[in-house]
């Protein structure tokens, strides 16, 4: 349902091949099968509730009248739940909402660049970060954006994957601390500071 704290909603690809992405991504938006999320047969469920689906058509709209081009879906899906057909945005800029607010739907943004450097900058604009992914045959380039980019989690080649030994969490608007680790142990401990003055300096 795009209800997830680290769905990645917006795209960045680079121009080459940025029409055939956008073009794939909307076939497969169009393929994916919405419903009963207790059906195993099913890819997505509904939101959570009847606000947050006005939330979702609500930023579809707005991505519409920003200019946004929309490619595949837009609407409620079926008249009857809280489910919303996947969708697509092509051709999105920096300074739309959809670009900057969290939507938590199921509503992809793709945004179009040309080189590592402006690609790097132009992700870290978000006022979030918890989570990025770099996708890649040249390893020159993961390391160049996974030293880069700033965000809690940076996954090359594969997203939204965990690990009960891997810190979990956020730069920015997107909180404080961490989950899971060693580093998760600090949010379970308390410290105390001892301090004394001593008049004369024992030898």
């Amino acid at each position: 349902m795009g209800q997830c704290c680290c769905a990645g909603a917006r795209t960045f690809v680079e121009g080459k091949i940025y029409d055939e992405f956008v073009e794939k991504s909307a076939a497969r938006a169009k393929k994916r099968t919405v419903g009963n999320p207790f059906d195993p047969n099913n890819e997505q469920g509904p939101q959570v509730d009847s606000e947050q689906l006005g939330k979702v058509l609500n930023y579809i709209d707005i991505g519409k009248q920003e200019g946004a081009k929309l490619v595949a879906g837009g609407s409620r899906h079926g008249d009857q739940g809280y489910f919303v057909q996947p969708t697509v945005f092509a051709d999105v800029k920096d300074d739309m909402t959809i670009a900057k607010e969290e939507i938590f739907g199921p509503v992809q943004q793709i945004l179009r660049f040309d080189s590592m450097e402006e690609v790097c900058d132009r992700a870290n604009s978000s006022m979030y970060g918890l989570a990025a992914a770099v996708f890649t045959k040249d390893l020159d380039k993961a390391m160049m954006a996974s030293q880069n980019l700033r965000a809690g989690t940076v996954w090359i080649n594969m997203y939204n994957n965990f690990d009960a030994a891997a810190p979990f969490g956020g730069y920015k608007m997107s909180g404080n601390g961490r989950e899971k680790g060693e580093y998760a142990l600090e949010e379970y401990t308390e410290v105390k500071c001892v301090m004394m003055k001593v008049p004369e300096k024992n030898t």
